[in-house]
């Protein structure tokens, strides 16, 4: 066997299926699973996808007490048909089952009915499983078959999916061509599955099965001591999918969360399972740390309340006793989300009044009572002056986890906490650091247990990072140590009536410059200007110093809005038509934007906003009664509620990941600060960053407004982090990409200023096609100038609204030029994929030309290529150019032919070792080019041989199938077959494919038995052997090509 090439997928797929046999995976390569006509793992179909085989002898052996029977009605459980479910309500009805058991009901010789639950993974002992890689294993989905590369089972059970690409080619390709196309077409695979891993090698990701690319997140540790492997891949595996480390994954840090009408998967991120899996050992030795489990800091937006969910539920699957856990927060909205955190992936079953405390003494009438979890605010721990806390639990099996531990709350009512519980263990969970000062907290809660800071969430891609920009209006507070007080003042959160009267009793003249009325309508005209003009069209959170503020720049806001609303449709009457489409498009985004008032309620509110002028009643009436509530509205990505303005509400605890700026306009510092523009650091879509929009002047002294981030922090921050820096930082890094894709371009002979000063038409438009073809050289190239200008694109949309954007117009719309080129030049079965690529470069605020790409679904026919003209063509001079069109027709006329008649699978190798030994530089684009032609003229004739054989397409599949590869037959023997083959068509499609025949074990054997008479028709020099195989054979294509009657493969490329 001929050793593939080192840089290759399938050397890089060799060794990493070494790697799991050295983790003790027994291991097998599937590709020839069927050579013999059945499978050689006992497989029926390739539909597919539980090994019964392994799964039978895993049942018998851990569950040795239980009948067959019981053990065969598991296992119908486990292998029913789940189409009608959605794949994750499918996969989550699965993972119960793996995880407490599969309840069966049987008779047992006497005729009672017995009920058991079947053990289907042992989960404390490894050794007691079967593990087992495959490769290359076929899978057929409702139209057709699909071959991952590696798929890892536990006891038959298909959980590891594992996508590979070559070294030199990105990872996210392996996303977006072949996982999410995967789920889509095998969906069956993805019902079991727990993790799914992405890996060029170099870079690798995992994910669950509902992940979009963006939360796809890398593995950097395999254990606490930070050993890595030699690459990524290795690190990633090995930290994964050791036989103990996967049974823990799957077992206690696997969620699901009901999410705006949608299930997800949630499997933990590096940071989290080993940071939780520090705290459990902290639980392990509650005795000895005299219950000061640790503070647990991972930055905002990391996931930290999710890791409670994997903390706890740990705790209760693995560590004996009855444990209660009990949730403090020091708001009542905060007390309330995390509530419905915990709700919504079902952690919490019970009623919410039954487990939320709403007093001191519901408290401790909860705490003599059975409940997993309860939650409640640190102010009912909260005394008179010289009173004493009552005990109310000496329970050793209550735990304390305490969110944001280190504000000044905890400290002052800490020690009532310990009175009230003085055997509990006390965590505490907090997405910032803990101040020098805040001695009280580690008294209480021990010291760090588990840290994640900002700098490592941003490298891992838990989180994007946070720029600001200053747009302080001329209007403004110019003594920052009066700043610094009010900040003291309001930093604890939501200010009450008294303490709103306190803070304008005390900084009168402050507070009045910061909301003098001439001020606020400067800023409410930037913030329609800034929102509008933006290039990542993210939501937007207005923060305001009070909640008479919010109401005041909601009001103003609006008329400028309304303005430009006007100014817009006043420009339409007299634009041309490109300026009308954009302005239409504008005016349509303007008009469906909501925007909503968030804030607290309080006495005599309405009366006392009335003696402000002002009116709270519309705002209190939205938040009190709309459906969806307004928070699900504006967690909802594609909701039209894209502005809120707040004073408190929503700024800590509130997740919204579409939110990427923050209109910043509070004096505040610290922990309230960074827990404020943490909103904008959320992983979604396309969103490179967060921005803070600072109008008060916070950020001009960064070091002193982030004091808590300095050196002494702990959490291997270094000198000179901080969680945000200026956007000047983010339009140096557009800067350098431009520059590094300008250096590209040069190094290939591409002269932008040469291009730019053309005025010629015809001059341009070959200048335009050479730098094309010079960089059309291999595919790697094409690649990484595709990457290199994605990136570029991205990072200009970051930086809009800025003044220096104007800079950079020329080589975006010199890059979309190419770019556009390129895209032209592969034929595309969805126009609309070509439309969002070349849109998503040619952003009309660069002042590029329109394109009009036509509208086209047109098959390629290779009969209709005029070779002759290609080859002269090609001898013109855009060698590279005319070479990848030429590809580009043959992979789409192959892929279709291929679909059609799986035993053409040769050409497809032989047309991709012939790009493989071209992209590997042994041959040359002369050679390549030939051969190519060479290759699209034999393919031609194959097009056609159904005519030649005077066959339809679908008969000629099963001819093929009949015939090759190597049976020797005479030219009758050959029609023989032929009516064979026509006559089985006709049986099954007029008799056998009926309605859901596939799901049907009686239609299915129909199908079968159709087959071997058919093929008892067959000449005598097919042996026994040979016909048995050739009925799996058939039967295998009938099964993949016709999903019902009237609906096959054939049907849909007609």
């Amino acid at each position: 066997m001929t050793q593939p090439h080192p840089d290759s997928e399938e050397a890089l797929e060799l060794e990493t299926v070494a790697l799991f046999e050295k983790l003790g995976y027994t291991t097998a390569n599937c590709y020839s699973e069927w050579n013999s006509g059945t499978s050689n793992l006992g497989r029926e179909t390739r539909s597919e996808v539980v090994l019964t085989s392994k799964l039978q002898p895993a049942l018998e052996k851990l569950n040795p007490h239980l009948p067959k029977p019981a053990i065969n009605l598991a296992i119908e459980q486990l292998i029913r048909d789940r189409n009608a479910l959605t794949l994750a309500n499918a996969n989550r009805e699965i993972y119960n089952l793996l995880k407490d058991r599969v309840k069966v009901t049987y008779r047992n010789d006497d005729g009672e009915e017995i009920t058991e639950n079947v053990t289907v993974i042992d989960w404390k002992n490894p050794t007691n499983n079967d593990f087992f890689l495959a490769s290359q294993f076929w899978i057929t989905g409702e139209m057709y078959p699909r071959r991952p590369d590696l798929i890892g089972f536990i006891n038959g059970i298909p959980l590891i999916f594992i996508e590979l690409k070559a070294s030199k080619e990105r990872v996210e390709l392996a996303y977006q061509n072949n996982f999410c196309n995967y789920r889509k077409e095998i969906p069956q695979l993805f019902w079991y599955n727990s993790i799914v891993i992405l890996s060029n090698g170099s870079i690798s990701k995992i994910g669950s099965l509902t992940a979009t690319w963006e939360y796809f997140s890398d593995w950097k540790k395999i254990n606490n001591e930070g050993e890595q492997g030699i690459i990524s891949l290795e690190t990633l595996i090995r930290g994964t999918c050791d036989q103990t480390k996967l049974l823990d994954i799957v077992e206690n840090f696997t969620l699901f969360s009901e999410e705006q009408g949608n299930l997800i998967k949630l499997v933990a991120k590096n940071h989290q399972y080993l940071g939780v899996n520090n705290c459990l050992e902290a639980v392990q030795n509650i005795r000895e740390n005299q219950g000061k489990l640790g503070v647990f800091w991972h930055t905002q937006g990391s996931g930290k309340s999710f890791s409670m969910q994997f903390f706890s539920q740990k705790v209760h699957r693995t560590i004996t006793g009855n444990w209660t856990f009990v949730i403090i927060t020091d708001r009542d909205d905060l007390d309330n989300q995390i509530y419905k955190n915990f709700a919504k992936t079902g952690a919490v079953t019970e009623p919410e009044q039954n487990v939320r405390a709403h007093s001191g003494e519901h408290l401790k009438q909860l705490l003599t009572e059975d409940h997993r979890y309860i939650f409640t605010l640190i102010q009912k721990f909260r005394t008179h002056k010289g009173e004493t806390y009552p005990k109310l639990s000496d329970r050793h099996n209550i735990i304390i986890i305490a969110d944001e531990a280190h504000r000044s709350q905890y400290d002052s009512w800490a020690a009532n906490m310990r009175t009230a519980l003085p055997n509990a263990g006390f965590i505490g969970f907090t997405g910032t650091p803990l101040l020098v000062g805040e001695e009280a907290t580690k008294r209480v809660f021990g010291d760090y247990i588990s840290t994640y800071n900002f700098r490592q969430s941003i490298e891992d891609g838990a989180t994007v990072p946070l720029f600001y920009e200053n747009r302080t209006p001329k209007l403004e507070l110019t003594n920052s140590e009066l700043n610094e007080e009010i900040a003291d003042v309001i930093e604890s959160a939501d200010l009450d009536e008294a303490e709103e009267n306190k803070l304008e009793r005390e900084f009168a003249r402050e507070v009045h410059l910061i909301t003098r009325e001439e001020r606020l309508e400067e800023i409410a005209k930037d913030i329609v200007s800034h929102f509008l003009g933006r290039g990542y069209r993210g939501k937007a959170m207005v923060v305001s110093i009070d909640r008479f503020t919010a109401v005041k720049m909601y009001n103003k806001v609006q008329q400028y809005w309304q303005q430009q609303l006007t100014d817009l449709q006043n420009q339409l009457i007299t634009a041309n038509i490109t300026e009308q489409e954009q302005l239409t498009a504008q005016i349509q985004y303007i008009t469906e934007t909501d925007m909503a008032v968030i804030i607290s309620s309080s006495q005599n509110e309405e009366e006392i906003f009335n003696k402000k002028g002002l009116t709270i009643k519309p705002h209190r009436q939205r938040l009190a009664k709309e459906k969806p509530g307004l928070d699900d509205k504006f967690k909802d990505a594609n909701n039209p509620l894209r502005i809120v303005f707040v004073c408190a509400m929503w700024m800590t605890g509130f997740d919204a990941p579409s939110c990427s700026t923050i209109y910043l306009d509070k004096p505040m510092r610290n922990h309230t600060l960074m827990q404020t523009i943490a909103r904008a650091n959320r992983v979604f879509g396309d969103k490179v960053n967060g921005l803070i929009v600072d109008y008060i002047g916070v950020f001009r002294d960064l070091q002193k407004a982030l004091a808590i981030y300095g050196s002494a922090s702990g959490g291997d921050v270094r000198e000179g982090d901080t969680p945000v820096q200026a956007k000047a930082a983010l339009v140096d890094e557009l800067r350098s990409a431009i520059d590094l894709t300008l250096q590209f371009c040069t190094e290939r002979g591409i002269d932008f200023d040469q291009i730019q000063t053309t005025t010629e038409s015809f001059a341009r438009i070959k200048l335009w096609d050479d730098a094309v073809e010079a960089i059309l050289i291999n595919d790697d190239s094409k690649q990484r100038y595709l990457a290199l200008t994605q990136n570029v694109n991205k990072l200009y949309k970051a930086i809009l609204p800025d003044p220096a954007a104007g800079e950079f117009n020329r080589s975006l719309y010199a890059f979309a030029e190419i770019t556009k080129r390129i895209k032209q030049l592969t034929p595309q079965s969805d126009i609309t994929e070509v439309k969002a690529a070349v849109e998503e470069i040619l952003d009309q605020s660069i002042g590029t030309l329109t394109y009009v790409i036509p509208e086209s679904n047109q098959l390629i026919d290779l009969s209709q290529i005029d070779f002759d003209a290609l080859k002269a063509q090609f001898a013109s001079g855009y060698k590279h150019t005319e070479t990848e069109k030429l590809k580009g027709i043959i992979s789409s006329q192959l892929t279709q032919m291929l679909r059609l008649n799986k035993s053409r699978m040769n050409y497809l190798d032989k047309f991709q070792q012939m790009i493989d030994e071209y992209n590997a530089g042994s041959r040359n684009v002369e050679i390549f080019f030939a051969d190519l032609v060479e290759f699209a003229q034999e393919l031609n004739i194959e097009d056609k041989r159904a005519i030649s054989e005077n066959l339809a397409e679908e008969e000629l599949a099963i001819f093929d199938l009949l015939t090759k590869p190597d049976i020797t037959l005479t030219e009758k023997e050959k029609l023989e077959i032929k009516k064979v083959a026509k006559e089985l068509l006709s049986t099954l499609k007029q008799e056998k494919l009926v309605l859901d025949w596939r799901r049907r074990q009686q239609s299915k054997a129909a199908v079968k038995v159709a087959i071997e008479e058919a093929l008892d028709q067959l000449p005598e020099s097919y042996s026994n052997e040979v016909y048995e195989r050739k009925c799996q054979e058939v039967y295998q294509h009938v099964y993949e090509s016709y999903s019902e009657a009237g609906r096959s493969i054939y049907t849909t490329a007609a």
